[in-house]
């Protein structure tokens, strides 16, 4: 089976979503990411997995449900991490973020018969998901984090490898309001909808 790797930041207030800032508060923001984290650990939780991690930068809090190691995230810059978290695998591992609580079990079921990685492309240009069925941390290194064509690199450099791609569906990141307000609207009954629905009404926005 997989191991299922979730890379996140600790919900705390000035160190996430702060480009949600405004019109939220650093306080809103961390709530709302926290909300996010939620829903994406427990789809990973309903998920049939070998493993589940949590490569955590901060400390895990009460919104962590069992089931999950945890993982400090290595120092350095992205690319290292993301290839930290892979070198700690030693099966079919795939990888996912904390910005997009529109997961579901259906899409981190992977079976990598007939492939060698699973690439998730974000709406942004980046990726959400990156599964490999050989974990080697070399893939990852090196690529140029958080630009417009970080994806895309990616997962070229999968291809350059000779590795067989399977690409999941394109999902969207909440960084900025609007991709809050379309990832809630897309997950009306999680609890991340539920809390922008109640930042709203506070804020009157």
């Amino acid at each position: 089976m997989t191991t299922l790797l979730v890379i996140a930041k600790e919900p705390r207030p000035g160190r996430v979503k702060t480009r949600l800032t405004p019109p939220f508060t650093p306080d809103d923001a961390a709530a709302l990411a926290e909300a996010a984290l939620v829903d994406t650990l427990c789809a990973v939780a309903a998920t049939p997995a070998r493993r589940r991690v949590l490569v955590l930068d901060g400390e895990p809090g009460r919104w962590l449900p069992p089931g999950f190691d945890v993982a400090a995230q290595c120092a350095g810059g992205l690319d290292e991490r993301l290839a930290a978290a892979f070198a700690g695998c030693d099966g079919p591992a795939l990888l996912i973020g904390m910005d997009t609580p529109q997961v579901t079990p259906a899409l981190l079921t992977v079976d990598f018969t007939g492939c060698d990685a699973y690439f998730g492309p974000a709406e942004d240009g980046g990726f959400w998901a990156l599964g490999l069925a050989e974990p080697d941390p070399r893939l990852l290194r090196g690529v140029p984090m958080s630009t417009p064509v970080t994806g895309a690199v990616q997962r070229e450099r999968l291809v350059s490898a000779g590795l067989r791609v399977r690409d999941l569906p394109r999902l969207r990141d909440v960084d900025t309001a609007y991709d809050a307000e379309l990832v809630a609207a897309d997950v009306p009954d999680g609890r991340f909808a539920a809390e922008l629905a109640r930042l709203t009404a506070v804020t009157g926005r």
